[in-house]
């Protein structure tokens, strides 16, 4: 009885693909690691560009979240390789580390370049602008904090935590569709109130000639940052706490009487929202 030949492959491989080609193809269309190579290059001899490296760890972020030590394990079980072209190997945490040092100190300026990417690649109408802040609670001592970095401090926690020091961030999202476009990092004991006209003048260079609405709660609300945005002609819509506008004012409003406030895009352009 003749005999037939097998012929045997190589033997199949398994991996998580998820959401990997999704974050793959936005990385690509905001050129996230072009713009990070630009700021901050490496040698040739490198495996992998900094750049190479964020874009593998925004996509560990945004599936299954590790510690900086598991990173590579995870690489290892999800298709990274494949899609991103980053080896496994050369996502240790000492890697990641390097990466991360590398672009602590050109990070605003990586992120007004990726948020000025989204908006020409999205067509984002960035004509209304939404800012914010909040607080990150931390453990730790932090002893010392190198210059030009945001130090951990006490302060006043929005997780009603004051046992611990905290850091503060900001953010900038779009009122179309809700795109993060511009984020700050603040000392932890920094008065929101005191950020206002340098997140305003950040938003002014990522809007361009536009007409700019901003709005935000009511720490956008204090004399020099109204006179600051009245001066630099932006509009803005902020809730008057009490201490501008008595309770008993604010209980006396019908709100059947109200004018509803709109954007300069819906207003023509007129710039007539304001706070009350």
């Amino acid at each position: 009885m003749a005999r037939r030949a097998v012929l045997i492959g190589p033997p199949s491989t398994h991996k998580l693909l998820g959401a990997l080609p999704v974050v793959a193809g936005f990385c690509r269309r905001l050129d996230i690691a072009g713009i990070i190579d630009w700021a901050c290059p490496i040698r040739e001899l490198a495996t992998l560009s900094h750049g190479q490296v964020i874009e593998a760890l925004i996509a560990n972020r945004l599936t299954s979240p590790r510690p900086l030590v598991h990173v590579a394990d995870w690489a290892r079980a999800w298709a990274v390789s494949e899609v991103f072209g980053a080896a496994p190997d050369a996502l240790n945490d000492d890697r990641i580390g390097r990466a991360l040092d590398a672009l602590a100190p050109v990070l605003e300026q990586v992120v007004g370049s990726v948020g000025l990417s989204a908006i020409a690649a999205f067509g984002l109408d960035v004509s209304r602008l939404h800012w914010d802040m909040t607080s990150i609670s931390v453990f730790g001592a932090y002893p010392g904090v190198d210059d030009g970095f945001a130090a951990p401090r006490f302060g006043h926690p929005k997780d009603r935590r004051p046992d611990l020091k905290q850091i503060q961030a900001g953010l900038a999202v779009t009122g179309d569709g809700a795109i993060p476009i511009l984020h700050k990092v603040y000392d932890g004991g920094a008065a929101e109130v005191s950020q206002v006209v340098t997140a305003m003048e950040s938003l002014r260079t990522l809007a361009g000639p536009r007409q700019l609405l901003m709005v935000g709660d009511s720490k956008l609300v204090s004399y020099p940052n109204l006179a600051a945005m009245v001066n630099a002609g932006v509009d803005f819509i902020a809730p008057a706490s009490k201490t501008y506008v008595p309770a008993s004012t604010l209980a006396r409003c019908e709100l059947a009487s109200a004018t509803p406030a709109r954007s300069p895009r819906t207003a023509g352009g007129t710039g007539s929202a304001k706070t009350p």
